[in-house]
């Protein structure tokens, strides 16, 4: 074969994306993994009769035998989809989201990339999916119509709640409405003791009258939560059997089954949110998992844990409160093991999409997990001791502080006259106005925009016209209000969205004791590399590193989490009065539990399987306890001294002392049982698909009154390849935009990251 047909064959490509035409034969595919054939036949055929190769023959012809794994990840402005091969290629595409149905947008974005790779849905073998459908539910009030079954007497648990407000003087603060009204919260006579005594069982009468109420009421959910059920689960789980079986088609949900551990209040919180979106996110994932099967994708459909864990999408939908905060989470994961391969040290992983920007602290190649999160209060702080705000959801969630800034948040003059950004947000739908899909507002994309930062004519490759003359005419409108010049009312909507963004950043490092200077801004989103570098200025940082398809990482990192559950046992007993046989007892009760559910998702193999115990710990009379990481899955001898010092070791830690000699309590028992995938989940390297130099180029971009406008050339990824360049440079992607400012350098480290430097 001659050389120029072989190198047609190797870089095939029309309008810089991939043009690969599919050759399926079910004899490639063995063991779900693709099987290597000698590239002579496939190049061949491409001499004379096929001048394109499909995604399967570059498999074969690259000696790769790994799968290929979609990740979709929603948004609130864009929904991303990336695909990436067995050799660390990465394929994506970015298309707008459909609020009135997500699961639409995602179908169209599947189709039309499949269709683009000229590639057959068969050969996806993984299907990994973030969604915020279950907070959105929440926030927006749209949950279903549930109802409350409780013990006598403690009806108005919801209204009681705790004691606190996340703002302390504003005597203006009112808690946002249970999501179950009062009269349809019922009570019936039943009781536990604390030390797990049932006092009196629940009678069935009681139940059938409150299952006759609530076929009255029409209520499609039901949460179940008494009084000390997590000490002795009889009751509950009689109720929970009886309404499951009187009440078909309605989903009930109890609270043994998702928190068993001490705290009326936030156990009765957790079941109500639950049961409050848990038919929602039913439907979705029945929906999304239709659309798959009409595209004939046969991978098993995954979705991201708020803890950085993958679980199937039949077993988050019965419990949903894990996956709150799905979507983030699969950034932060995807950074923490980026960070790791790159050997990056401590990094803030910063997340700026259309709606909000959010903020995490990765410190020795760990993020933080949170034992509760708070949904329904609006954006978070990422403070633990900030809280009141919401509605209290006790599952492990990453640490994440997020505010209300986001490309599409909307600049309005306040009653002040001064400029307010966010957190209302043009969101999708209409979107800022350069998008020209009816937005009349401007946004912090409409000034990005104007000051040069963005391609005037498209985004997205081109599939994205933009309208700068609307996008000027509403800047210029906003500064003949403020009398000030174009230019300084775009350049001024930048600064106070970064502003908003910079206290994200300050909740996870300097309000935690630690100095952002010495971490790197790991800087992800569609907007995120557009503000990094000026975020960073303003943070006293010197380097951020803007990862391959930055603007759809979280799509990408959720393809490096493993299958995950998080199990939780009841252990409320004093420190003192455990022994190792007891502490044993419980943690086989949670591991026997994990390896079944990872045996029956394909992980059968002990080897295959990763079991870590962790045990809530306070001192007694403490309000929150601490996670303790337990040595092993075998208690001895030795178990609970060393538990004891790795709990004052938390506590000095986190808090700044310890109290020796003070009695200990034990909360409860954890298990996160992990599976271990036989190919590593992140490849060695990643890069785009049609990397390539961009022709010589440049526009105008303002940079401050300190530099002005200034002449700046713009570039690609691949213009990095073995050299550094000196800001002020535009680094153009199909999914992002990459500002590199005066005073800055960019240059591209061994695993394709772009490096900013100041």
């Amino acid at each position: 074969m001659c050389r120029a047909a072989a190198s047609k064959a190797r870089t095939a490509r029309r309008g810089g994306r991939a043009r690969f035409i599919m050759h399926e034969s079910n004899a490639c595919i063995r063991r779900k993994q693709f099987v290597c054939r000698p590239p002579s036949r496939y190049l061949e055929c491409l001499h004379d009769h096929q001048p394109e190769a499909t995604l399967e023959q570059r498999l074969d012809m690259n000696g790769t035998d790994m799968q290929c794994r979609m990740g979709v990840d929603i948004g609130g402005t864009f929904t991303d989809i990336v695909l990436v091969d067995g050799a660390g290629t990465i394929y994506s595409k970015k298309v707008l989201s459909t609020p009135h149905d997500y699961s639409e947008a995602i179908e169209d974005g599947v189709r039309a990339l499949l269709d683009e790779l000229k590639m057959s849905p068969a050969s996806i073998r993984e299907f990994a999916h973030a969604t915020t459908v279950a907070t959105n539910t929440i926030i927006e009030r749209k949950g279903v119509r549930a109802a409350l079954v409780t013990t006598k007497g403690f009806r108005d648990v919801l209204e009681l709640g705790r004691f606190r407000t996340p703002r302390l003087y504003d005597i203006e603060f009112r808690k946002p409405e249970p999501l179950i009204e009062r009269r349809l919260r019922f009570e019936v006579e039943e009781r536990t003791a604390a030390d797990g005594a049932v006092l009196a069982a629940v009678r069935e009468q009681d139940l059938e009258d409150v299952a006759r109420a609530i076929e009255q009421e029409g209520a499609e959910a039901v949460a179940v939560a008494f009084i000390n059920a997590y000490a002795n689960p009889q009751n509950e789980r009689h109720a929970l059997e009886y309404l499951s079986r009187r009440l078909p088609g309605v989903a009930v949900s109890a609270s043994t089954a998702l928190l068993p551990q001490i705290g009326e209040y936030e156990r009765t919180s957790t079941t109500v949110v639950n049961a409050y979106v848990r038919p929602v996110v039913e439907r979705y994932v029945d929906a999304l998992q239709s659309r798959l099967d009409r595209m004939e994708i046969r991978a098993p459909l995954g979705i991201m844990q708020s803890s950085g864990g993958m679980a199937p999408g039949a077993v988050v939908a019965q419990r949903p409160i894990y996956i709150i905060e799905s979507g983030p989470a699969a950034g932060v994961l995807g950074g923490q093991r980026m960070a790791e391969r790159a050997g990056l040290g401590d990094t803030i992983v910063f997340d700026m999409g259309g709606t909000t920007a959010k903020a995490t602290i990765i410190v020795d190649n760990q993020f933080m997990l949170c034992p509760e999160t708070e949904v329904g209060g609006g954006a978070a702080l990422g403070q633990r001791m900030v809280k009141g705000g919401g509605f209290p959801v006790q599952v492990p969630t990453i640490d994440i502080a997020e505010v209300g800034a986001g490309g599409g948040s909307i600049a309005a003059l306040d009653a002040a006259g001064g400029i307010q950004v966010g957190p209302r947000s043009a969101g999708a739908a209409p979107g800022p106005i350069c998008y020209d899909r009816g937005g009349k507002q401007p946004t912090v994309t409409d000034a990005n925009l104007i000051l040069g930062y963005l391609n005037p004519g498209a985004l997205v490759g081109g599939e994205l016209s933009l309208a700068y003359d609307k996008a000027r005419a509403a800047i210029a409108e906003l500064a003949q209000r403020l009398d000030v010049s174009l230019e300084q009312a775009a350049y001024g909507i930048h600064l106070i969205a970064n502003a908003t963004m910079l206290r994200a950043l300050r909740g996870v490092s300097s309000e935690k004791g630690m100095d952002p200077s010495q971490f790197a801004l790991f800087a992800i989103g569609g907007n995120g590399p557009v503000h990094a570098a000026t975020l960073a200025e303003s943070a006293g940082m010197n380097r951020c590193v803007i990862p391959p398809v930055a603007g759809l990482f979280s799509a990408l990192g959720m393809l490096f989490a493993d299958v995950e559950h998080q199990l939780v046992g009841a252990f409320y007993r004093r420190f003192a009065d455990v022994d190792a046989p007891a502490l044993q007892e419980a943690i086989d009760a949670l591991a026997n539990e994990g390896e079944s559910l990872l045996a029956s998702e394909g992980y059968g193999r002990p080897e295959q399987r990763s079991i870590e115990i962790r045990a809530d710990v306070k001192y007694a009379g403490q309000t929150s306890p601490l996670s303790v990481t337990l040595p092993g899955v075998r208690a001895d001898d030795g178990t609970l001294p060393e538990v004891l010092r790795r709990f004052e070791a938390e506590h000095q830690r986190t808090f700044g002392y310890v109290s020796p000699g003070e009695p200990l309590q034990f909360v409860s028992i954890k298990a996160v049982c992990r599976g271990i995938a036989a190919a590593q989940r992140m490849p060695a390297s990643l890069r785009r698909e049609g990397e390539r130099r961009a022709p010589a180029q440049a526009r105008e971009a303002y940079f401050g009154p300190e530099h002005g406008w200034m002449r700046t050339p713009v570039a690609t990824r691949a213009d990095l390849a073995g050299k550094t360049l000196q800001g002020p440079v535009i680094i153009e992607e199909y999914d992002t935009t990459s500002v590199v400012r005066p005073g800055w350098s960019a240059r591209l480290d061994a695993v394709n990251n772009i490096v900013l430097e100041r």
